[in-house]
């Protein structure tokens, strides 16, 4: 299923995409998309139920407050994010292979729909862009034991951009989480793919744009930890629960790895990106 969130920010309705693609309106079956409703299964079968069966009315396209597609979860727990994820990017940056994942969070107040701005912030000179394919927790997981196990608790996947600040992340001191954590850093979405879907996350093409020009043209293949092993790592240092979310790193082609002057992004710039089977977002930068 295509789970996805529609409405003004604050106020989504949950849906469903029906195989033409039409959103169809959940919020009589379901109160929201979350990690209440992925650790359910009676309440995903469901849906899937509702979904076959036609019954689920659709959103009504010439209705302005089912116009904008908002991030397809709500109520996230964490956002656990992967560095240095992917063998090209590393080469990129100069930086040698990590031995074991590279680990920093996010805010989960970071993130905003996928087709909404996202701010630069005051004092920014070195905003960077990444697509990301995010990873959406569905049960919880502690001290998992194999690569089975932690796929078996993925409900499933989404298209993340991991937007950051170089400066405020290297130049600063101290962690990373000061160039991840701004306002917008982190659309998400357009849909939610359940795991069903993705029979192979490690077989994904990532592609993002900038002002219309192809920066970054990778796939999961390249991922130097994959998503199994990730979900199991992180389950010996962290407890995972329904609506976490994992952002697994990003391939080569960022500004950061680029010759100078580097293309940092600046206000006006727009900027595109899509996963094979996630569909696709697209932002307009404006200053903070």
């Amino acid at each position: 299923m295509k789970l996805l969130r529609v409405g003004p920010a604050g106020a989504e309705r949950p849906a469903v995409l029906d195989e033409s693609g039409t959103p169809r309106d959940l919020s009589g079956l379901v109160k929201d998309i979350d990690g209440a409703l992925l650790g359910d299964e009676a309440a995903l079968a469901g849906i899937r139920a509702a979904l076959a069966s036609g019954e689920l009315p659709a959103l009504d396209a010439t209705d302005a407050t089912a116009s904008r597609i908002g991030p397809p979860l709500g109520r996230i727990g964490k956002i656990v994010c992967i560095g240095l994820n992917y063998h090209d990017h590393a080469t990129e940056t100069g930086a040698a292979i990590p031995k074991e994942p590279i680990l920093f969070m996010k805010a989960p107040d970071t993130v905003v729909g996928p087709d909404d701005t996202v701010l630069v912030p005051r004092g920014s000179e070195k905003t960077d862009w990444e697509v990301e394919l995010a990873v959406v927790i569905g049960r919880t997981a502690r001290y998992l034991e194999s690569d089975e196990e932690a796929l078996a608790s993925v409900a499933g996947y989404a298209i993340a951009h991991d937007v950051s600040e170089r400066a405020f992340q290297i130049e600063r001191g101290g962690q990373w989480d000061k160039g991840k954590n701004c306002e917008t850093f982190n659309p998400l979405g357009p849909w939610l793919v359940t795991a069903d879907e993705i029979p192979d996350p490690q077989a994904l093409a990532l592609r993002l744009w900038v002002n219309g020009e192809l920066k970054q043209d990778g796939t999961t293949a390249d991922q130097i930890f994959p998503v199994a092993q990730v979900v199991r790592y992180l389950s010996q240092f962290m407890t995972l629960y329904p609506g976490d979310v994992i952002n697994t790193g990003t391939p080569a082609g960022v500004a950061l790895g680029q010759p100078e002057p580097k293309p940092y992004l600046r206000a006006g710039d727009v900027v595109e990106l899509e996963i094979d089977g996630l569909g696709r977002q697209r932002q307009e930068f404006k200053d903070a």
